[in-house]
Formats: C-alpha cells, sequence, structure tokens
C-alpha cells in the first residue's frame, strides 16, 4: 500500500519540456520589455491544461485567491553547492553538516527579503495573512493577484469541471533580486480546503483468509493445480522483525542513539497503543517512554478528499516496521494536515527546521506527470536543506510498476524521482526456516483466479509492482553515472541522460509482506486491533529507513545525510543482493497461492483463491547489476558493517 498524495493542479504536463539541471533550484529567468523593467519568470506556474481550447473566458475580478510565494534564501547556488559537497565521501567537506540555525543563516531568505516580498504583495492589493522562513501565504481578490504576477487568470474547461488558472507563466518584479523561488495556488483544480478538528475513526477492517505459511514455503498446498512444473506454496501470514532483521543483517544493531522521522498526512488516533500491543505480541522490544512521539498540525482539511482514515494504516505500517528492523531507534511522527503538497511540505519543513531526526521515511507519492519545476524546486530545497545537516529523505517508489496500466503513459513517481531523494523500489522476498534469507525477485506480481471447478488457473495478469523508471524531469545526477546502464538513463530518447529510479530496494511485495496490527471498523460494527499482511513500496521504506538507522548506530551516531552518493559507491560489492526475477535460474518461476474473504474480512461471503507469480513487473525488469525495479541491490549481512565504515 502505498498513498498518493493530491494535488492542488490536475496532470500538469509541462514537467517533461522543463527539465530541472540534477542539484540545482529551479529559479526563474529575466524577462524585460521596452515599457516594463526585467520580471522573473516562475518556471512552471501555467498548467498545461491551460489551453486556448479550453479556455472559457477572464476569471471574474472580485474572485477569491489564495497563493503561498516560496522563498529562494540568499544563496540557492550556495546551497545546492554545499549539499553537493557535505554528501560527497570524496569531498573534504564531507560530513561536514550545520545546525538549523546555521543553516537559516548561510542559506535562509533575509528579513530584508522577505519585507520586500511582503510589501510587493501588499502593494498589489493582496493580503499577506502568514510568513514564516520558507514562504508567504497571501490572499485578495483575482486583480490583485493578476497585477503581482504579471499574468491574467482565465476560467477553463478541465474534466467536465471549470477551473481558473494563469493564461501565461506568473512573474515576480526583477527588483524582488530573485527573492522568490516559486508560487502555488494560482490555479485552482480541484482543492477542497476546510478545517476539521476532529479526524474520522478507524477505517474499515480488513482480515487475511489463510491457509498460510509461517516462512516461504512452509506450507506447500497439494490440492489445487500445479503451477509451472510444480506444487506452490501458500502466502506467509506476514512477516515479523525477527525475519526482516535476519534478512537484512541487523546483526547486533538496534538502531539505538538514532532517531527516524516519518511523515504522512493525519494522524492514527490508535497508534500509541496498536504499536505497543504489536510489539508485544511479536517479540519486539517494548517502547521506552518518549521513544514515539507525534508533531501534528493544529487543524486538518481536506478529511473528506484525501481519504484521511486511510492514512491510519500508512502511519502503522510505517511505525511497526521502523521499530521492528531498529527496535531502539527514537521515531517520531510529523502528520501533514493533508495529503496535498503544501501540506505535506510543510511537514518536511518541520523536521528541518527543528532536525527531528537523521533519517526521514516518505511513503506517499504522485506520478512525474502531475510535478512541474514549481512544486519540485521546492521538495528539492528543502531536501537540500536537510542535506546540509545530515539529514536523508527516502521515498517509496510506487505501487504500480511503470505506471501504464494506471495512467496510460510510461512515466517514474515523484517526489522519489528527485536526486535529492533516495528512492526505494521493491522486491518479493522468502525467509525460509531459521529465518534464513532464501532469494528477492523484483516486485511485480501477477494474478491468476482459480477456475470454477477447481482444475486450473486462469491466465495470470498484471496487478501491481515496484515503481521505477527513467525521468522526463531531471538530469542523471553525477552519483549514477557509471553505475546506470545508458539503456535506462537514455530511455526517454535523446542524448541528455536522465535521472533513474529507484536507488535501493527492499520487501514490498504485499504477497511476501509484513504482519501489521491496527484498529479497525469490524463489519458487525465493533471498533477493535486486529491485524494483516501488508506490502508496498509503502513497506520498503520505513524497512530501509530502519536498517540506514542500524548503520547510522554501527558508524558511532555519526549522521549518514543524504545517503544516495554512499549508497552507488558501495553497488557492486558484497553490501548488495543483486536482485533479479528469477533468483533460481531463467527457466524457474516462483508463484503463491493466496485465499482472500471475498467480503475482505470473513467467511460470510466465501473465499476467492488465486495464484499470484513472483518478478513480473510491468515493463520493468530486475536484471543482473543495477535495473529500475531495485537499484542497486537489497542490504545484505554485509551492509550495515561496511557502510558503517566512514571513509
Amino acid at each position: 500500500m502505498r498513498l498518493e498524495r493530491k494535488r492542488t493542479r490536475a496532470a500538469l504536463v509541462a514537467a517533461a519540456a522543463l527539465p530541472l539541471v540534477a542539484g540545482a533550484l529551479a529559479l526563474g529567468t529575466q524577462s524585460a520589455t521596452a515599457d516594463q523593467p526585467a520580471r522573473q519568470l516562475l518556471k512552471g506556474t501555467r498548467p498545461a491544461w491551460a489551453t486556448a481550447k479550453a479556455d472559457k473566458g477572464a476569471t471574474a475580478d472580485s474572485g477569491k485567491v489564495t497563493v503561498r510565494v516560496y522563498l529562494a534564501g540568499r544563496n540557492a547556488a550556495g546551497l545546492a553547492a554545499y549539499a553537493r559537497s557535505v554528501s560527497d565521501p570524496a569531498s573534504a567537506a564531507y560530513g561536514h553538516y550545520l545546525t538549523p540555525a546555521q543553516t537559516q543563516a548561510r542559506f535562509g531568505a533575509t528579513k530584508a527579503q522577505t519585507a520586500e516580498v511582503t510589501a510587493w504583495l501588499k502593494s498589489s492589493g493582496l493580503k499577506v495573512i502568514a510568513v514564516n522562513r520558507h514562504y508567504l501565504t497571501a490572499t485578495g481578490e483575482v486583480t490583485a493577484a493578476e497585477k503581482a504576477f504579471g499574468t491574467q487568470l482565465h476560467d477553463y474547461a478541465r474534466h467536465g469541471h471549470t477551473y481558473h488558472a494563469p493564461t501565461a507563466t506568473a512573474s515576480v518584479p526583477g527588483s524582488l533580486g530573485g527573492a522568490v523561488l516559486t508560487v502555488t495556488g494560482l490555479d485552482n483544480a480541484p482543492k477542497l480546503s476546510r478545517h476539521d478538528d476532529k479526524l474520522p475513526g478507524p477505517g474499515s477492517a480488513f482480515v487475511n483468509s489463510g491457509p498460510f505459511s509461517s516462512y516461504y514455503g512452509s506450507n506447500v498446498n497439494t490440492s489445487l493445480p500445479a503451477a509451472f512444473g510444480t506444487q506452490a506454496p501458500y502466502a506467509i501470514k506476514g512477516y515479523t522483525g525477527k525475519q526482516l532483521r535476519a534478512a537484512y543483517g541487523a546483526g547486533s544493531y538496534t538502531g539505538k542513539g538514532v532517531t527516524v522521522a516519518i511523515t504522512d498526512a493525519y494522524a492514527s488516533p490508535t497508534i500509541v497503543a496498536d504499536a505497543s500491543k504489536y510489539a508485544s505480541l511479536h517479540g519486539d522490544k517494548p517502547y521506552k517512554p518518549g521513544q514515539l512521539s507525534q508533531v501534528l498540525p493544529r487543524h486538518y482539511n481536506s478529511t473528506d478528499l484525501c481519504d484521511a482514515s486511510g492514512w491510519y494504516g500508512e502511519e502503522t505500517l510505517d511505525v511497526e516496521a521502523v521499530h521492528a528492523v531498529a527496535p531502539d531507534a527514537g521515531i517520531v511522527y510529523v502528520g501533514g494536515a493533508s495529503c496535498f503538497d503544501d501540506d505535506l511540505l510543510d511537514a518536511l519543513h518541520k523536521v528541518v527546521d527543528r532536525h527531528l531526526a537523521d533519517i526521514v521515511s516518505n511513503s506517499w507519492g504522485d506520478i512525474e506527470e502531475n510535478e512541474t519545476p514549481d512544486i519540485a524546486a521546492a521538495y528539492d530545497q528543502v531536501f537540500m536543506e536537510g542535506a546540509v545537516q545530515g539529514i536523508g529523505f527516502y521515498f517509496s517508489s510506487g505501487d504500480s510498476g511503470d505506471n501504464v496500466a494506471s495512467t496510460g503513459t510510461k512515466q517514474v513517481d515523484t517526489p522519489a524521482n528527485s536526486p535529492w531523494a533516495t528512492s526505494v523500489g521493491g522486491t518479493s522476498l522468502g525467509v525460509g526456516a531459521g529465518d534464513t534469507y532464501e532469494f528477492e525477485t523484483g516486485w511485480g506480481t501477477q494474478k491468476g483466479l482459480l477456475s470454477a471447478d477447481g482444475t486450473n488457473w486462469a491466465t495470470p495478469v498484471y496487478t501491481s509492482g515496484a515503481g521505477g523508471g527513467t525521468s522526463k524531469l531531471y538530469a542523471q545526477p553525477s552519483y549514477q553515472r557509471g553505475v546506470v546502464p545508458d539503456s535506462l538513463a537514455l530511455a526517454n530518447g535523446g542524448t541528455v541522460k536522465q535521472r533513474v529510479e529507484p536507488d535501493i530496494a527492499a520487501v514490498a511485495d504485499p504477497n511476501t509482506g509484513f504482519l501489521v496490527g491496527q484498529t479497525q471498523t469490524f463489519l458487525d460494527g465493533s471498533v477493535t486491533y486486529g491485524e494483516y499482511r501488508i506490502g508496498g513500496t509503502s513497506l520498503a521504506a520505513p524497512v530501509i529507513a530502519g536498517v540506514q538507522a542500524l548503520t547510522q548506530q554501527a558508524r558511532g551516531g555519526v549522521p549518514i545525510g543524504f545517503a544516495n552518493p554512499l549508497i552507488y559507491s558501495r553497488y557492486g560489492t558484497a553490501a548488495y543482493h543483486d536482485v533479479t526475477d528469477h533468483p533460481y535460474g531463467p527457466g524457474v518461476t516462483l508463484s503463491e497461492v493466496r485465499v482472500d474473504f471475498a467480503n475482505g474480512e470473513n467467511a460470510d461471503d466465501g473465499t476467492i483463491t488465486s495464484l499470484r507469480v513472483l518478478g513480473r513487473d510491468s515493463s520493468l525488469v530486475a536484471t543482473p547489476g543495477y535495473d529500475d525495479v531495485t537499484g542497486v541491490g537489497t542490504p545484505t549481512g554485509h551492509y550495515v558493517k561496511t557502510y558503517g565504515r566512514r571513509r
């Protein structure tokens, strides 16, 4: 399971034509005419759906607009340069991290810049209603917004609705000296925004049916049809921390002295009780006082549109997975006020501004065609601010493979596409008797139902798999050179190599997934604790975050920071399992039998039996070496030890 962030704009495909240079903010360019001073263009602020064909005329002048103006800071180029050097093991500045105060003093917006931007917004007729070190929020009539940003707002038809948007790329006065990074809110497609002080209760229950295997292959079916020349085992009930720690080489490390932050939207009202009960039932260490904490917004919004209760399971998975892998690590959950970019960015800013943790797990995202340079720049800025402080961000790579089946277009996911984030791909994991590592394939599932007479399996069809592929937005970062094959880096055509996802991987397949415990609402109306198996790269991201906590402990507590340069420097060594789709040879296909309750909870409406085929991820393939399903591979028993040594 991986939840998608909502967008304040829909299907903004202009990103494909506006690539960013890896490691650089998307600062605007200067434009001038004979009768007006130079203005700074804010790339990506006009959505691609705002076309002449869809134009329904000017937006009413009296209409209301609320915008967020992000500040570039006093030295954006210097921030990018220092983030690169402090993260590069070959640099003399490697590991020379700054404090939040030092970061603000060296790269943050000055009081003068903030004052100038405030004055300009007010002079345009907008009312500034909120100011912090990262952005200003302003509201006012359409005419004031048009004046401020040098563009008209028109109404446009889109998918049966009407939304307003700029008719041209927004701009700001050149006299501001590059103080503005970008602006969001000039279009209103689509967004529900209201304050909800009370979150909804737990969502509907999900329960796995049996039979189960306790470890991979422990319970082989003997009565159902054979598959690929053999009898397939039943799916596991769900791996626990003991099995995951053994599979990824935790050894004696527990994450002691390290803190992992988790960002998602909203907050489960039962997370403390659920996490504690789960740990006690499955042999994990009990939580110490203060080991699990939450930083939450004062108000929430868009709870219906974002399906707030659906995010409770995400938080539960993330918290319980990190604790299972790194049982002594501190965990701080930072909830966003909604599933929209601005609110999720607020959660990330809290982590960085307060340096709440050195490792940040994020199991949410969107498709790249919904990303544009304006919002990408805001994400990159917070990632780089984190990098200079020794903070690393880990994002799930997606659960829809190449996204063709779900969107019709081959594309990667964001923000995992950022060269300043670690993209975590997914695998199907086989843990055997005695918690031994048996195999991994790339996570890609095909499903074939059992026939009504029980004599054969239907032809398996693709259902889900780890996200990956080649970005259209970002150029290839330096750490991928010499590792990522040109066939992937140039997969979009042309001669410019692009960023490829993912960077690293861990277990993600829901059929070989993790057992979690969560308070849920059952069909009889009861609200109580229950357990179920779950997966997705939403599992892989917190698992890798947990492994990184072990690694930081092995480094004597020295922060890893932005991890990608170090991750790629270990490529091809014993630190990684080189995962392929056929770990036992090209002629061997692995599969499992899965039985599900038809109603998702009990056998009242019968069960559904299916064959789940492993290692078939849309058009993506896990091959020897780097691939776009598992990146450089998954951690071995050598990972924590060798990666833990500082160079």
